[in-house]
């Protein structure tokens, strides 16, 4: 072996690879699929700070770097063996982005980079460095917002169930309600189950922290599914308690049912979705061990 290849193997390992692969390829694959997909991003990026759904899309890629942080040992000790099936990944992400352009599908133009990304990682790094950083490149899916066309489909039942939720509620309470479709008529004035009081906003973002709260509280890989199923039920409930509690506030102050008030609520509704979740959770959890204490 020559001086340069004694030399090599005298540098520390973390300062020559990451998972098997230096850290100059790294940079100069990620700075070429940043600019690649500037346009896509920027736009992905501006619509977080204007769409109250999309609020949790800051998180995502912070989330996933953290998790790929947490996972530096496991990547730095990953053997080099780069696959050149991971550029057949990066062709088809290239193709889908060019097809979404054309078609001007900003969903499949977004979801794009982030199988030209997991291309990268396959290139570069190989099938283990993929495996390992799987999880938070699939929570990178959570970032872009869904389809319209979905998003409408999935809107309107949300809207109905809420609101017939409400209004079964409401009339448990003793107050006096009519539903048609999405409106609620109360003696004090009509509600209207907009989307935002669908529970769709609150699934987007209960859903991401759903699989975050499982990965870091809990080891077991099928319990992200089961929780992550769980935040339908859970954003359906809560939405309809919120749609609840806006008509029982009303009855005393209509002006309640609007402004700060009906604002706040939603943030509100949410920590308790949120807390729902976590208590589900802790239940599922006990009953799991009381089931193997029996046997």
């Amino acid at each position: 072996m020559g001086p340069a290849a004694d030399s090599a193997m005298s540098a520390p390992a973390s300062e020559r690879r990451a998972g098997g692969v230096s850290w100059g390829t790294a940079a100069w694959f990620g700075l070429l699929l940043a600019v690649a997909y500037a346009p896509v991003l920027r736009r992905l990026i501006a619509q977080w700070t204007y769409d109250e759904d999309m609020g949790h899309g800051f998180f995502v890629p912070a989330v996933a770097a953290y998790i790929v942080w947490q996972r530096r040992r496991e990547l730095l000790a990953a053997p080099p063996a780069p696959c050149w099936w991971g550029l057949l990944v990066v062709a088809c992400g290239a193709l889908q982005l060019t097809v979404a352009t054309l078609g001007a599908e900003l969903f499949l133009a977004r979801t794009a980079f982030v199988i030209s990304l997991a291309g990268v990682v396959l290139t570069l790094g190989g099938w283990r460095t993929l495996r390992i950083t799987a999880f938070p490149l699939f929570l990178l899916f959570f970032m872009v917002p869904i389809p319209a066309i979905l998003y409408n489909q999935i809107t309107f039942p949300l809207q109905l169930l809420a609101s017939q939720v409400a209004a079964f509620s409401l009339s448990m309470l003793g107050i006096p309600v009519l539903r048609e479709g999405n409106i609620l008529e109360l003696a004090s004035q009509r509600l209207n189950v907009v989307e935002a009081c669908s529970g769709i906003r609150s699934l987007l973002s209960l859903s991401f922290l759903s699989l975050v709260y499982a990965y870091f509280f809990d080891k077991r890989v099928w319990m992200r599914a089961v929780l992550l199923a769980a935040t339908l039920p859970i954003a359906i409930i809560a939405n309809a308690a919120r749609v609840t509690l806006t008509g029982v506030v009303s009855e005393y102050d209509p002006e309640l049912a609007h402004g700060i008030f009906h604002y706040a609520s939603g943030w509100v509704i949410f920590m308790v979705a949120l807390a729902i979740l976590v208590a589900f959770h802790q239940l599922l959890n006990r009953v799991l061990r009381r089931l193997r204490g029996r046997t």
